[in-house]
């Protein structure tokens, strides 16, 4: 326990020091308004090192006035809160077929968004020129400028080293390999830029939108191939070389002999993936050709789309069981093109997680079709940025850079 005299010390060897002002904002980032004396009270810290570093975070803008509190006699004390519009973000997805560039807040909050066809296998210099001419056009239209820019978030479909932000090997990324998404797109922006796995920013974007009471967390997309991001005592888990999640090429016992394009056989990519619903559908006989096909027969009521869709649930949920009872996850929730409109995709999960999971572990399990939607990727991709940029470190180096400055 720190004694007295140690905190009293160690508060008057702070004063004028921004040090710690980073860890003052963390404070303030829940958007509830304080005084300088709630403050000090929380934090221990003398009420002229608080006062010193509100000034320094109002200088920078992202903590502004936010009225006053009762007066207990005399004049009322100033409240401040965070504020979200002090920068902007711009927020990336960039999937098989297409790019939506997302303007937001510190907050989170959707400014402006452009949706746009784009095949990622026309490679990167293509796909990042679009990305940055995008950014550049919703920035224009919304009277802001680059110089408000906080940072840019992307998620990218296929795996990435994550302190380098370089794709590895991408199956569906020709030209993608190891190519320096940061670097290239600092040319043109040069701001913080951070890369990660689409299934990844999916997983934040639900999580801190609609989901943010519950720290272990797990998000499954369900589209073109199966992945998943995981989200444990709040904190997203990537693994040793960025592949944890990758549900896809788990084997499934129904598939052993089902052949799948990494070369294994029995992978659950191959059985209940969008392409592997549509191929056994193709081999009853009915002419569908993607996902959007089997959903719209089976919300026509077409049984055989139907019992396929059900079958894919099953299939992910003899693996989601065994993630249950690794992970223990109090909500799991559906996404991707199939995922997420696939209310009998989830109703199959449902039916296996619950029977093969012990009791304990589902007793407050949840299993939800996204909430977010579409939108995940772009919500995630700004998570990315803002968790980064507003982090303690950046926060001390940002302010110690307006004073040197």
């Amino acid at each position: 326990m720190t004694s007295t005299t140690g905190r009293q010390a160690g508060k008057d060897s702070d004063v004028g020091s921004l040090s710690r002002a980073g860890d003052l904002f963390q404070l303030l980032r829940d958007g509830r308004a304080r005084t300088r004396a709630e403050l000090a009270l929380s934090t221990g810290l003398a009420r002229s090192t608080v006062a010193s570093r509100i000034d320094a975070l109002m200088l920078s803008g992202l903590v502004g006035p936010a009225g006053e509190a009762l007066s207990s006699g005399g004049r009322p004390p100033s409240r401040f809160a965070f504020n979200p519009s002090a920068r902007l973000v711009l927020a990336v997805d960039v999937g098989a077929t297409h790019v939506i560039v997302a303007l937001t807040d510190l907050g989170g909050n959707i400014l402006a968004e452009h949706r746009l066809a784009q095949q990622v296998a026309d490679g990167p210099e293509a796909v990042l020129d679009q990305v940055v001419a995008q950014g550049k056009e919703l920035l224009a239209s919304t009277g802001r400028t680059v110089a408000e820019l906080a940072g840019i978030g992307i998620g990218l479909p296929g795996p990435v080293e994550h302190d380098t932000g370089k794709p590895v090997k991408p199956p569906i990324m020709p030209g993608w390999d190891g190519f320096d998404v940061v670097s290239y797109v600092q040319q043109s922006l040069p701001v913080h830029v951070l890369v990660d796995n689409d299934v990844n920013i999916m997983a934040l974007g639900e999580q801190s939108a609609h989901w943010p009471e519950h720290s272990n967390f797990f998000f499954v997309k369900v589209a073109t191939g199966i992945g998943s991001g995981i989200i444990s005592n709040g904190q997203l888990q990537r693994g040793a070389n960025g592949t944890a999640g990758d549900l896809g090429h788990v084997q499934v016992a129904r598939g052993a002999d089902v052949l799948c394009a990494c070369g294994n056989y029995g992978c659950l990519e191959a059985l209940a993936s969008g392409p592997a619903v549509v191929r056994s559908l193709k081999e009853q006989g009915l002419d569908v050709a993607r996902g959007a096909d089997v959903l719209r027969l089976a919300a026509d009521g077409n049984l055989q789309a139907i019992q396929a869709l059900r079958q894919a649930g099953r299939d992910i949920g003899e693996v989601l069981a065994t993630v249950v009872n690794l992970l223990n996850p109090s909500v799991i929730v559906v996404g991707g093109s199939v995922g997420e409109t696939g209310e009998h995709l989830v109703a199959g999960i449902r039916e296996v997680v619950y029977r093969r999971s012990p009791p304990l572990a589902t007793s407050h399990l949840r299993i939800n079709v996204s909430r977010a939607g579409s939108q995940a990727a772009v919500l995630g991709a700004s998570q990315l940025v803002t968790q980064y940029v507003l982090s303690p470190a950046i926060i001390e180096a940002t302010l110690s850079g307006a004073i040197a400055g």
